[in-house]
Parts: structure tokens; C-alpha cells; sequence
């Protein structure tokens, strides 16, 4: 959790900072991380299909197998690294889609360009992630995120505001500094794995293996669907920024704001969801399959539950949390009645993660990215775009614009959470009644 925290705090960071240099450089962070994220998450999503399979092998003590996933899911990521820069460097579909104002276009086009040298040690950093919590070694992944976000504070403010000689950069300056933080803490990643005595059982060697075709095949069988669920489910939320922007800059500078909060409430049962999947891949690769149903479900309890308490948390502090974002009472205007939605959108959204993790462990993907084409995309954003701009001619005052999106939102995750959740019940059962038989 704590790791999670760390990543999400880059972004924290980002919003709060460039809030203060303007609205205009705002909506360009809003518009910019939004594309940046789409591109980011679905790509990560694909090489953190080493998870599942590196659990397997570990809970097997096929250690130097496990090992070897590792090398592959890198060749993977700087496979993958390559469209996803080229998306980066020529942005043009996410500005077409944002219908972004001249001046907000120019500096979404220098903040992305920034990103797409970031793009490809994030990835190589993704595969360590996910490798080190397979073997169940979150802790050093999470020191080499802290070491890097206390880096990113002061780099980000000197780059944003300027001083020392360099002029103020803006949204730029934010995208610049996560470019050298991510370079850093990958070369710290790679250091670990060379000199740590921890990762010698799993024959990782000084250099890379040479790729290896059945293994890649194995992570893109898995990766292509998670990765795709992942997407889904991060687009439904970029592509509401982007078309929220076409609402104006207080709109969207207010939606990235409440955007950014629920997102750091998210950390929490992402981070439940990474511990019940690893905890059950780990459980299937040692053959106690008893154990893995019984922890996949607790882990599902346990995420509902958190989340309820952090969501009512929330809703009860909406006032002052957003005011340390922003002084811009506009901004706050149009962020505070997004939150009206905070606390079923946070228990939905984490039944949802948890359940789609846990499935994962047990190899299964496909049939949660159908459940997330059809609850995020079709209910959530289809929905959204609906009711924000009125499409029926129906929608009531306070549903249309920015408000109507999130209620659509809620609505697509709550349907997502209680379809996960009971396909994940009715396969725990259905497993249950063949070791019994």
C-alpha cells in the first residue's frame, strides 16, 4: 500500500503544484496525464501478467523458472515501450478528442513529449514491481518509490515554478521531472537485482536472457486481456477528462482535482487486491487450492469494508481536502459535487479490483475485460457522454457536464463490482463441488 501510495503521489504531487502556476497549465496536466495514463496502464497491464506466472512458479519452488520470467517480461516491456512512446510523441488523437484550446495544446504536446522518454523505464520498472511481489519482496520495491518521490517534491516544484535560472515550465516541468525520476529509480531497480543475495536463487545472472518465444506467448495469453481490462478501465476515466475539456478549463481543471483524490483512495484496496492475488497465485503454484479460494474471498471482504470506511471518511472532509489542492474557489465549485458519489464508487470500485486480481491469480482474464467493455465503457463512459452533454434531451440540470460523467461512472463500476464479484464466487463454488466430488 504504502508503494502504491508512492506512484500515486507522483501524479498528487503534479496536480497540486501546477494548480498553483494556473488553470490553463491545469487543463493541460488534466488532458496530458490522462493520455499519458491510457498509454501507461494499458501497456503495464500486459507486463504484469509476470505476476501470476512468477506466483505459480515460486509457490512451486521452481525458483530459477520463476527467475526467468523476469528477463522475459523485459524484453516484453521495452517491446512494448516502442508504439506506446510514438503515441506519446505525436499526441494528436487525445487532442482531437479534447478539442483542447491552442494554449492548453501547445503545453499537453510538451508535457507528453517529456513523458515518452519516462514511458519505457516505467515499464522495465513495472516488471521488476511485479516479479518482487510474486516472490512476496514488496518492501524493497516500495524503498526504491519513496527514494524516488523524495526526489520528485523539490525537482517538480524547481521545474514548475522555475529559480536558479530556469524559467517556469509549468505542466512541462512536471512531465520532465518524472522523466528523470523514473530513469533513476529503475537504474536503483536494476543495482538491486545484480548485488542483492536475496535474487540469487532465481539465476537471474548480470545481463538479460535472450528472448525466449513460449514464455513471451505465455505472458501476451495472459497480458493481452489483463491488459486490456486495465485499459478499459483506466479509459473510461481518462477519456472522461478529455471529454470534459471540451466543457472548458475550470470544469476540467475541477474534474482532475476529484479525479485525483479518488484515485489516491484507490491505493488502498489496489493494494489488497495485489496481496490476495499474489497470496493465491502462491497458494495454486504450492497445489493448496483450499487455502488460495479462502484467502481470494477474504481479500474481497476486506477491500469492501475498507473502502466503505474510507469513502464515508471522505465525503465528511470533502470540504477541506479539496481546498489543499486549490485555492481557486471556481475550481473547488466544480470539484466538490463530484464527490457526491465518493463512497458507492469507492466500494464498488474496490470489489471490482479485488475480485479481477484474484481471477487473475487463478489465470483468468478474458471474461473480466467483457464485464469492463460492457460496465465501464458502456454504462460509464457511454453513459456519461449521455447525460453530460444532454444527448436525449432529458437530462436533469445538475447531471449534465462534468456531474453527469461520474454519476455514469459509479453506476458502470457498481454493475463491473457485482459482476466480478459473483463470477468470482460462482467458480470458487464450482471448484469447491469438484474437490468435494
Amino acid at each position: 500500500m504504502v508503494g502504491q501510495l508512492a506512484v500515486l503521489a507522483f501524479s498528487t504531487i503534479d496536480t497540486m503544484l501546477v494548480g498553483r502556476a494556473g488553470a490553463t497549465d491545469l487543463a493541460a496536466l488534466a488532458i496530458g496525464s490522462s493520455a499519458y495514463v491510457t498509454v501507461f496502464i494499458g501497456l503495464m497491464g500486459v507486463v504484469l501478467a509476470v505476476g501470476p506466472i512468477a506466483g505459480q512458479l515460486f509457490g512451486a519452488k521452481h525458483h530459477a523458472q520463476a527467475g526467468a520470467q523476469l528477463h522475459q517480461a523485459m524484453w516484453l516491456a521495452l517491446l512494448l515501450a516502442v508504439p506506446g512512446c510514438l503515441l506519446l510523441l505525436f499526441p494528436y488523437p487525445f487532442l482531437a478528442l479534447s478539442r483542447a484550446e491552442p494554449a492548453v495544446a501547445e503545453k499537453v504536446r510538451g508535457y507528453l513529449g517529456a513523458l515518452a522518454f519516462a514511458l519505457p523505464f516505467a515499464l522495465l520498472f513495472t516488471a521488476f514491481r511485479g516479479f518482487n511481489t510474486a516472490v512476496s519482496r514488496p518492501k524493497i520495491v516500495m524503498a526504491l518509490q519513496l527514494g524516488s518521490l523524495a526526489l520528485k517534491l523539490p525537482l517538480t516544484a524547481w521545474l514548475v515554478f522555475g529559480g536558479a535560472g530556469l524559467p517556469a515550465l509549468g505542466a512541462v516541468g512536471a512531465g520532465l521531472a518524472t522523466t528523470i525520476c523514473m530513469s533513476l529509480q529503475t537504474a536503483a531497480a536494476w543495482a538491486v537485482l545484480r548485488h542483492d543475495p536475496f535474487y540469487a536463487p532465481f539465476a537471474l545472472g548480470t545481463r538479460l536472457q535472450r528472448p525466449h518465444r513460449a514464455s513471451l506467448l505465455a505472458l501476451l495469453r495472459l497480458g493481452v486481456p489483463m491488459g486490456g481490462s486495465v485499459m478499459v478501465e483506466v479509459t473510461g476515466f481518462s477519456l472522461m477528462a478529455i471529454f470534459i475539456a471540451r466543457l472548458g478549463t475550470v470544469p476540467v481543471a475541477g474534474h482532475q482535482i476529484a479525479l485525483n483524490l479518488v484515485s489516491a483512495m484507490f491505493m488502498v484496496p489496489l493494494a489488497i487486491a495485489n496481496a490476495s492475488g499474489t497470496l493465491v497465485a502462491q497458494g495454486i503454484g504450492a497445489g493448496d487450492l483450499r487455502e488460495a479460494r479462502r484467502v481470494g474471498w477474504h481479500g474481497l471482504e476486506l477491500g469492501a469494508l475498507v473502502a466503505a470506511a474510507m469513502g464515508a471518511a471522505v465525503w465528511l472532509l470533502r470540504e477541506p481536502i479539496l481546498s489543499a489542492y486549490t485555492r481557486d474557489a471556481a475550481i473547488v465549485a466544480a470539484a466538490l459535487p463530484l464527490l457526491a458519489w465518493v463512497v458507492l464508487f469507492h466500494i464498488a470500485d474496490a470489489a471490482q479490483t479485488v475480485a479481477a486480481f484474484v481471477l487473475r491469480a487463478w489465470r483468468i482474464a478474458v471474461v473480466p475485460m467483457l464485464i469492463y467493455v460492457t460496465a465501464i465503457w458502456g454504462v460509464g463512459l457511454a453513459g456519461g457522454y449521455a447525460l453530460a452533454f444532454d444527448l436525449l434531451g432529458a437530462t436533469p440540470p445538475s447531471l449534465r457536464g462534468a456531474p453527469g460523467f461520474w454519476a455514469a461512472a459509479t453506476a458502470g463500476l457498481v454493475l463491473a463490482g457485482a459482476a466480478l464479484s459473483g463470477f468470482l464466487l460462482w467458480m470458487l463454488r464450482r471448484q469447491r463441488a469438484a474437490a468435494v466430488n
